[in-house]
């Protein structure tokens, strides 16, 4: 089974990477994948490379999924 994980772009550096923030954590990632990626998009990241752009309501819907799982209160 694989995860992607919505993550926030919040800078974009050369050589195609990027770094993101998800429930408070920074994490370096490639966008070599994505045709265009600015600060502010949401992109799922799946081992360290950006594979999908989401829109926001999306990317939100699946991070309160995820933050439920997390605390054990979904079910």
């Amino acid at each position: 089974m694989c995860l992607a994980v919505p993550i926030k772009v919040v800078e974009l550096l050369d050589g195609q990477m990027a770094i993101g923030e998800q429930l408070g954590v920074q994490v370096e990632f490639s966008t070599a994948l994505l045709e265009a990626v600015t600060v502010g998009d949401y992109v799922l990241v799946h081992t360290g490379i950006a594979i999908e752009t989401l829109d926001e309501a999306d990317a939100q819907e699946t991070l309160s999924i995820w933050n439920e799982l997390n605390s054990g209160s979904a079910g």
